[in-house]
C-alpha cells in the first residue's frame, strides 16, 4: 500500500510541478535587463539616426558652398571679359559708357568680400615717363573711388600704375594710343 499511496503522490507532484515550472516567469533581474537591452538598442538607433540627420545637414552645406563658389567663378569669369576702361586722352575721368561695366564688378565684389582686385592704370607714349605714371595712378584711383563710392572695400582694392611701360597695342596711330589710354581691373 505503501507503493501505491507513494505512486499516487508521485502522480500528483509531477503535474503539479511542471504547471508551477510553466506558471513562473523571468525573474525581476532578467525583466530589468531587458528593458535595459532594449532601451540601449532604441538609444543606439536614435544616435545612429541624429548621426545620419547631420552628415546629411553637412553634405547639403558643401553642396551650398560648392554652388555658391561655381556660380562666383562664372560670374568673375563673365567679369573679366570687360575688366578695361578707356579715358580719352590725357584725362582720368572715367566716361559714362563704363559706369555699367564698373557697376557690374562693384556688385560682385560686394558680393564677395574674399575677392580682391588690382587696378592697373595705363597710359599711351606721349608725354614724359614721370608725367605718364602720375597720369596712369589718376586713372587707377578714378576706377578705385567709383568702386568705393559703390560699397567696395577699401581693403578689396589696390591701385598700380603702369604709365606707358605695358601698352595695349604697340605703334603710333591714334587706334594704338586709345587702347593703350585704360585702366584695368585684375582678379587676384
Amino acid at each position: 500500500m505503501k507503493t501505491s499511496t507513494s505512486l499516487r503522490s508521485l502522480l500528483i507532484a509531477v503535474p503539479v510541478m511542471t504547471l508551477m515550472a510553466c506558471s513562473s516567469g523571468p525573474s525581476e533581474a532578467e525583466l530589468a535587463a531587458e528593458r535595459n537591452r532594449v532601451a540601449a538598442e532604441q538609444a543606439a538607433a536614435q544616435q545612429a539616426a541624429e548621426q545620419a540627420n547631420q552628415e546629411q545637414v553637412r553634405l547639403e552645406a558643401a553642396q551650398r558652398l560648392q554652388q555658391a563658389q561655381e556660380i562666383a567663378e562664372q560670374e568673375r569669369d563673365e567679369l573679366m571679359s570687360m575688366q578695361t576702361v578707356y579715358f580719352d586722352f590725357d584725362r582720368a575721368t572715367i566716361k559714362a559708357d563704363f559706369y555699367n561695366v564698373l557697376d557690374k564688378h562693384a556688385a560682385f565684389l560686394v558680393k564677395n568680400m574674399d575677392q580682391t582686385i588690382v587696378i592697373e592704370g595705363h597710359t599711351d607714349s606721349r608725354g614724359t615717363p614721370e608725367y605718364n605714371i602720375a597720369l596712369g595712378e589718376r586713372r587707377a584711383q578714378a576706377v578705385e573711388t567709383y568702386f568705393l563710392n559703390a560699397g567696395v572695400s577699401a581693403s578689396q582694392i589696390s591701385v598700380v600704375s603702369f604709365g606707358e611701360e605695358k601698352p595695349a597695342v604697340t605703334g603710333t596711330s591714334e587706334y594704338a594710343f586709345a587702347q593703350s589710354r585704360r585702366a584695368v581691373v585684375v582678379y587676384k
